[in-house]
């Protein structure tokens, strides 16, 4: 098929676009599928956080045990911390102790915060003089212990810790999350505060996606045990690590849940882990991990689907703490097209039947990041209409396929530029439109992708409350911090409301914005621009692969060539190595000029690294796995299917391995 569209575009290069010529190729060749009729997702058993509860969602990989416990405990998140210690508030904290003026503008922030989703008669959170908990409800003293008012909306208050007249923690619930008030007259900011209020602390990653994709390097059996062992005591509530920070040495584990006082006064408990998914890997590789009676690799997919599901199945035979509706959650990535989706609905139906579990236990999350997944999604959602329980969109990942599927076509605008084109918007409101269409409110998430900048929570507050106003339910974040900041978004807008609005006013875009190809028709850039492209593309490419070929590390924060970290992992690989092959297949750079810029920029990576001891510099040889790979993302881009990255970054990380253990 990629063949065959590659005929097509040097068969009418340098020739007026025809919008609907190609679109009918399309369509002749199977790539475009015939839209059937409408229908509903039928899928059963889905926990509230998946069906009911906007919020933002953590991706983590699974094979470093610390990040994956911090994922699994930031279903709540202390907003006072994360104003204070970011540059939320449009500066970074003053080094040394605690500063209080600083302190002071993080809760007036949170009063304001509190004022705007949680008001109270007549009166503002920052006069707030104390809480209690009557026979009505909750009480709030402002400016003084005699003057009381109430919440606008008493029912949002749902629960508390401690004795009434003098609770610890007050417990209110809006647009489906909750807010816990902390008060401890000890605490040093509390003894200061009128009311005594320690913290505010926000309900925030209701679910996180335990990743074994594209943010891990697991390449032979050794990695992937590593990783499904993790996954395990996830599941189980086991797993734990030591940790260092500070001078003193402890060991995290999960979170217990909290035990709390219903509005009716029965003790009940509010969850305090994520709800967990596990993304697998997609249909592309197979793993050196199992072997057939010839010797063959098997497919890596198979073997996450039965080991991950199995690993799952613990909780559903056990307490069900992480699902109490009794489902497992499998995204699946990078599948093209409804007979790709039906293949992996097929694969869990055989899982199941092999472990014993009841038909669609386990529910599909469907990545909408592949060209032909995107512009066929409906028929990809029907395929696996039984087990929809998460779709979403991811750019990088997207934008990449967008490339390699039409690497012919002609060169492609400045990656900075693909942003703003018309194809992008469409598929951001497409897959929300289709969602909507097909029935996913109520069952299912509707996702948008990374916030890569996890340094720069300013801008993160200003933009990404545009998930939320766009209609998905759930939104990536890059850290626990950035999920309690993208939490206060969930609170300022009603999802649910603007997905009601979203489904009453029709379709936004259309499948013939969505083949809109980014290409730069008549190439106006200046030397240096072209020269800053393709160095900050080599640089991010360097930056991620050393990484990653060097110290098996698959998602990290790299700075980049301005020294700004950004969390990279495949899909920011994939991307950049695809457009530097789209701009030399079109003469827009010389094999000669790539070379160059590798070795200049990978001597920028060295010294970037340079205060990291496990770190091995890439220069001045230029002859290690890690540079040598990267090259060939590039000068092989064309040719790697779908143009993914793991071919080669499998390939070089098993040989860095393999020279490793023989020195």
């Amino acid at each position: 098929m990629q063949s065959k569209i590659d005929d097509w575009h040097r068969e009418h290069a340098r020739k007026p676009r025809d919008a609907a010529a190609y679109r009918e190729f399309l369509e002749a060749i199977g790539y475009l599928v015939e839209e059937g009729e409408p229908f509903s997702i039928t899928t059963g058993n889905v926990d509230e956080e998946v069906a009911r509860i906007p919020a933002p969602q953590l991706v983590v990989p699974v094979s470093n045990a610390r990040y994956a416990i911090n994922a699994a405990n930031a279903r709540w998140g202390s907003l006072y911390d994360a104003l204070y210690g970011t540059d939320a508030l449009g500066d970074l904290p003053p080094e040394g102790p605690y500063d209080k003026a600083r302190g002071e503008r993080v809760i007036a922030w949170a009063r304001g915060f509190l004022d705007d989703v949680v008001p109270l008669e007549g009166a503002s959170w920052s006069e707030l003089a104390g809480l209690a908990v009557g026979s009505t409800g909750l009480e709030v003293a402002v400016r003084s212990a005699a003057a009381r008012t109430r919440l606008t909306t008493p029912s949002r208050f749902v629960a508390h810790i401690g004795a009434q007249d003098s609770p610890s923690s007050v417990f209110l619930r809006h647009h489906g999350l909750h807010i816990e008030i902390q008060i401890d007259p000890e605490h040093p900011v509390g003894r200061d505060d009128m009311a005594h209020v320690s913290d505010v602390v926000l309900e925030s990653a209701a679910t996180t996606i335990v990743d074994l994709e594209d943010s891990v390097a697991a390449v032979d059996a050794a990695d992937k045990v590593a990783c499904y062992r993790n996954w395990l005591g996830l599941v189980t509530g086991t797993i734990a690590t030591e940790v260092s920070k500070g001078g003193s040495t402890f060991v995290r584990n999960l979170s217990s849940d909290k035990r709390v006082v219903g509005r009716d006064g029965e003790e009940k408990v509010l969850r305090s882990r994520s709800l967990l998914l596990v993304r697998n890997v997609g249909h592309l590789m197979t793993t050196p991990a199992v072997l057939d009676r010839d010797g063959r690799e098997a497919p890596e997919g198979f073997l996450d689907a039965l080991v991950t599901v199995l690993a799952a199945k613990r909780d559903l035979d056990g307490e069900r703490t992480n699902s109490p509706a009794g489902s497992i959650y499998v995204v699946k990535p990078k599948m093209h097209g409804p007979s790709e989706v039906a293949f992996a609905d097929e694969i869990l139906t055989d899982v199941e039947e092999i472990l014993g579990l009841a038909r669609n236990t386990v529910k599909i999350g469907l990545m909408d990041e592949e060209r032909r997944t995107s512009l066929n999604l409906g028929e990809c959602i029907r395929a696996a209409s039984s087990r929809i329980a998460f779709i979403n969109t991811g750019f990088l990942d997207r934008t990449g396929d967008e490339i390699h599927t039409s690497m012919e076509a002609g060169p492609m605008v400045r990656k900075g530029d693909i942003e703003s084109t018309n194809w992008i918007s469409a598929y951001e409101d497409w897959n929300v439109d289709v969602g909507i269409a097909c029935g996913l409110l109520g069952k299912a998430q509707i996702g948008k992708g990374m916030w890569a900048a996890p340094d720069r929570m300013a801008e993160m507050l200003d933009a990404k409350i545009g998930h939320p106003k766009a209609g998905a339910n759930c939104a990536w974040v890059p850290s626990p911090t950035a999920a309690t900041l993208h939490a206060t978004h969930y609170h300022r807008v009603d999802v649910r409301e603007r997905q009601e609005a979203i489904r009453a006013g029709g379709p936004r875009a259309t499948r013939d914005q969505l083949l809109e190809i980014p290409v730069a028709h008549v190439p106006d850039w200046t030397p240096e621009a072209i020269r800053s492209e393709l160095e900050n593309n080599a640089q991010g490419i360097l930056g991620y692969v050393v990484r990653w070929i060097d110290q098996g590390v698959g998602c990290s924060k790299v700075p980049d060539i301005h020294d700004v970290g950004l969390m990279e992992d495949r899909a920011t690989c994939r991307i950049s190595s695809q457009h530097i092959a789209n701009w030399l297949r079109h003469g827009i750079v010389s094999e000669e000029d790539v070379r160059s810029t590798f070795r200049s920029m990978a001597e920028v990576v060295d010294r970037q690294n340079a205060g990291d001891p496990s770190y091995r510099p890439m220069g001045p040889g230029f002859s290690g796995e890690a540079f040598q790979a990267a090259c060939e993302l590039v000068f092989r881009g064309a040719e790697q299917p779908s143009g993914y990255t793991e071919p080669i970054l499998h390939a070089r990380r098993l040989e860095k391995k393999a020279r490793a253990a023989c020195s």
